[in-house]
């Protein structure tokens, strides 16, 4: 039996570190690409996470020679227009609560895994999530808590945001930031994984 190569995380995020270990891996490296994520003009919201993660891959070969390299991307949309996640003010997490209120929205999480041969395997989880209808004061009262900052569509479905889903379809994890069962299925492919 051959031994397991290591696995680079090419991301900072700590909730993708907490759903990794679930599958009772540890990374050998964590590293943070930094790449353009500016959407390319009429590109459909799936297609930007693939390649949003193929670029994270990609960005982080050479840093552990001999490893796995897994990335992902998490994209939230309301109808084709993606929601980014606000990185500087309160007002930019009330804007995208706002426009998810009492509406559904899709959250696109694309995984990328490069092999030790230098193979890319993505996959794709879409997840339709519906938010009751959110007042000023909700809005308010989740900005100031400061959650969302940074977050994809401006909210952390495992924490206080849990309150506003009044359903899910799809990956539970993949909202939060890792779909396990595509990032389970590749690695194993890589050999990360017993299979």
């Amino acid at each position: 039996m051959t031994d397991t190569p290591p696995l680079l995380l090419a991301s900072s995020s700590p909730r993708r570190r907490e759903l990794i270990a679930q599958l009772g891996i540890t990374p050998d490296l964590i590293w943070s690409p930094d790449i353009d994520e500016t959407p390319a003009k009429a590109e459909a919201p799936h297609h930007y996470a693939l390649r949003m993660a193929r670029e994270k891959a990609a960005a982080a070969l050479g840093r552990l020679p001999g490893a796995v390299i897994l990335a992902c991307d998490t994209t939230v949309t309301a109808g084709q227009r993606i929601i980014g996640p606000p990185t500087a003010t309160d007002a930019e997490v009330a804007e995208c609560l706002t426009l998810l209120s009492g509406r559904r929205h899709r959250v696109h999480s694309a995984v990328c895994v490069i092999d030790t041969g230098g193979t890319v395997r993505t996959r794709l989880s879409t997840t339709i999530v519906l938010f009751k209808r959110l007042s000023p004061k909700e809005i308010a009262a989740y900005v100031a808590c400061g959650e969302g900052m940074g977050k994809a569509g401006g909210y952390a479905i495992q924490g206080r945001a849990a309150g506003f889903v009044k359903s899910i379809s799809g990956s539970y994890s993949g909202v939060v930031g890792l779909p396990l069962f595509e990032t389970r299925a590749l690695l194993v492919t890589a050999g990360i994984v017993a299979a």
